[in-house]
């Protein structure tokens, strides 16, 4: 049996006594196939109805939410159900969801929600029509005077998320370490003449080495949005923002340890156009896939399509790789994709 549980508060029981089969039921049981054998559908939902009443009635202030209370239940036992409901609302709050008996409930309804089977976007608050869905679920869920401000809680939740051991952060830096390390001892005492070699494998190392963070954009952007939508705890666009800063720092840092590492393997690529040309030159392969994935619906295999454009326009139609060969009219558009840093040079 149930324990703490008193099946003769139930609308139907008087039936039992009355053809003396109370004892033959069985109010109890397991819910997978044994539950509350001999009760019908209709029997089940009022108890299980009832055990909620009962077990809440000693507390207050709760929260209830119940999900189609009426469905399969006869219209003789609405009044049961209306009366419990009346009795719980005056120490709870309820949120009843139904598609039944809407006139009753919206009689005693404090505020009612409707939405539409058709289009989902927008809901009618009482009698208001066309209230944008999830602006509803703000207010319902926090209050009318909802107002977001990001403080320093949410900076410090989104610092520490993001270089965790998850985050992508401490991963990126290890791979930078490593691949500039290798580069540092494969190119070292580079010869003058070699500043194309020097100055193109070290690009694609940066490029290399920020490329698994920025793949994952798309990923963050998902999820962040499910979950600022679910939790209502932070901004979805002071997310973006906190995100695209870190991308963009993150490309500052490893240019500017591609600089560094150049001027260590050879000395005729120095001076400040050169780093604001190293910058510039990685910016320009690596901002289109942050504005695609973060600020975009599209998907992975899109952003990653789109996003490497700028690379194959720079192997296809500029200097860097061409060799000066190709169909006729074709190859003339090599000079098309001019690397930034062949204009601060």
């Amino acid at each position: 049996a149930i324990p703490n549980f008193d099946p003769t508060k139930l609308p139907y029981w008087d039936i039992y006594e009355r053809e003396n089969k109370a004892n033959s039921i069985i109010v109890g049981g397991t819910i997978a196939g044994q539950f509350m054998a001999g009760l019908s559908g209709g029997q089940r939902k009022l108890l299980i109805f009832e055990l909620i009443f009962q077990r809440t009635a000693p507390q207050s202030d709760l929260l209830i939410v119940l999900d189609e209370p009426f469905a399969g239940v006869t219209d003789d036992f609405v009044p049961f159900i209306t009366d419990r409901l009346n009795e719980m609302r005056k120490k709870h709050n309820i949120l009843l969801v139904t598609n039944d008996h809407v006139d009753t409930l919206k009689k005693m309804a404090d505020n009612t929600v409707t939405v539409s089977a058709i289009d989902r976007t927008k809901v009618k608050i009482n009698d208001r029509e066309g209230v944008d869905r999830n602006l509803a679920l703000i207010s319902m869920s926090i209050g009318d005077n909802y107002a977001y401000s990001t403080n320093n809680n949410d900076l410090k939740f989104f610092t520490d998320v993001e270089f965790s051991a998850n985050g992508g952060i401490p991963g990126i830096a290890g791979f930078t370490t490593f691949a500039f390390g290798l580069f540092l001892l494969t190119f070292w005492n580079s010869q003058p003449g070699s500043e194309a070699l020097v100055l193109i494998a070290a690009g694609m190392i940066s490029y290399f080495s920020v490329n698994p963070y920025l793949l994952q954009l798309v990923d963050w952007r998902i999820f962040m949005i499910e979950e600022a939508e679910a939790l209502l705890h932070s901004s979805k666009s002071m997310n973006k923002f906190l995100k695209t800063n870190l991308t963009v720092l993150l490309i500052l840092i490893i240019s500017s340890i591609q600089f560094g590492i150049m001027q260590a393997v050879i000395d005729t690529l120095s001076g400040v156009d050169m780093y604001f040309a190293i910058l510039f030159d990685n910016a320009s392969l690596m901002l289109a896939p942050i504005c695609l994935g973060l600020y975009t619906n599209l998907s992975l295999q899109a952003v990653q399509i789109l996003g490497a454009f700028p690379f194959l326009m720079m192997i296809f139609f500029s200097t860097t790789f061409s060799p000066g060969a190709g169909v006729d009219g074709l190859k003339n558009l090599r000079y098309l994709f001019s690397r930034y840093y062949l204009f601060c040079m």
